[in-house]
């Protein structure tokens, strides 16, 4: 049944900005949480003294750091340092938030963390990394193996404009729409899942390589997990690729070596909106506020009750039995979401539009979602590990 409109204006209380507060909680083996110590910490602590009102644009964490984006482009980092991930011209593990001095001046857009790697996009467009280069994911072939201060990337074509970061392997869409990839780290599981067949090069490239099989699209932002890739279009269309081990690309195929496009249908013919991703699953909104997932499910990360039948099963080589398919690999709507998502967008509110009222942001397997109405005090959470 649909809930019924609401015409009221908003009260005094709510238009009024609220001093923004940083909380933090979970594993802290390296100091992530920014907390000062290497505790893990079971309820949510406040970091006091770090936090401006709307001072915190993105918040994203890694295999063990964590990194904030601050309203002025200022870039905070903490956590596992041992290849440099931080960005700070030393490998010591830091357990409170600090500055990344050596890019003051530089306003930070976007901040992308693998596992044990940075990838940081600056307002101008230039894309900067550092951390482990073991698996080319610094996008500098003939660079270190590892880097502990944020070095440019040579990207010969445009500005990028949207960037992400998996296991190993690193993506970048340009204000055109053309999508690059870097690091090996799909390779081996692409030559395990798909023998004999030769990977194309942005699989094995250690510098920014063209992703072939988008050219018929325009991509507005790319998206990675820990062993797969997607972009978003402008048309409202998802491209999937890599491994499809838990049924996260809604294939059959046990590897995509060319991006493949999720059928409009599997999303009730709706344009997509926004995907976020985990390390083997994917969710995604439509333009009407209906929210789908698929992949991995056994931790429950898809929100909703396994859809079982006989005879699938996994192969021990980690691949797919013919004509088999996982259980949750077709996008399947999130109907506990779905009513407050449709709603949001008849919310009367200042200055903010449909697609700030809901966000998601994936860990490795679990998800988090807000739905709110003031942007002013919203934090944009991007995924982590």
């Amino acid at each position: 049944m649909e809930r019924p409109r609401m015409e009221r204006e908003p009260s005094a209380s709510e238009a009024a900005p609220v001093a923004a507060a940083l909380f933090a909680w979970g594993a802290n083996s390296y100091g992530q949480l920014g907390l000062g110590h290497k505790e893990d910490v079971l309820l949510p602590q406040q970091l006091n003294d770090f936090c401006k009102p709307r001072c915190i644009r993105r918040i994203t964490g890694g295999g063990g750091h964590s990194a904030i984006v601050t309203d002025e482009g200022d870039l905070f980092v903490c956590g596992l340092n041992k290849d440099g991930q931080l960005g700070l011209g030393h490998t010591e593990d830091v357990p409170y938030f600090t500055p990344c001095k050596s890019l003051l001046g530089c306003p930070i857009q976007q901040v992308a963390c693998g596992w044990d790697f940075t990838i940081i996009l600056i307002e101008n467009g230039q894309v900067l990394s550092c951390g482990s280069n073991s698996f080319g994911q610094l996008g500098a072939p003939h660079g270190p193996r590892r880097c502990v201060v944020p070095q440019a990337i040579e990207l010969h074509e445009e500005k990028i404009v949207c960037i992400a970061a998996g296991l190993r392997h690193a993506l970048a869409a340009t204000v055109s729409g053309i999508v690059f990839q870097w690091g090996t780290g799909l390779a081996s599981c692409g030559r395990r899942l798909r023998p004999g067949q030769t990977l194309p090069l942005f699989f094995t490239a250690k510098e920014p390589s063209r992703v072939t099989g988008l050219e018929n699209s325009k991509a507005m932002c790319v998206i990675a997990g820990s062993d797969h890739s997607a972009s978003l279009t402008d048309a409202g269309e998802v491209y999937v690729w890599g491994s499809n081990k838990h049924g996260q690309l809604a294939t059959e195929a046990a590897f995509l070596t060319v991006p493949q496009k999720i059928e409009a249908h599997c999303f009730q013919n709706e344009k997509v909106t926004a995907v976020w991703s985990g390390w083997t699953h994917l969710v995604a909104q439509t333009e009407t506020g209906n929210v789908f997932t698929w992949g991995r499910a056994d931790y429950g990360q898809l929100g909703r009750k396994l859809e079982t039948y006989e005879g699938w099963k996994l192969e021990k080589q980690d691949s797919f039995l013919p004509c088999s398919r996982p259980p949750n690999s077709m996008p399947s709507s999130l109907h506990c979401l779905t009513g407050a998502t449709k709603l949001l967008p008849q919310l009367p509110a200042r200055g903010v539009t449909p697609d700030n009222y809901f966000k998601v942001s994936c860990g490795s397997e679990h998800n988090l979602a807000v739905i709110g109405l003031h942007l002013q005090d919203f934090l944009k959470v991007q995924d982590g590990y």
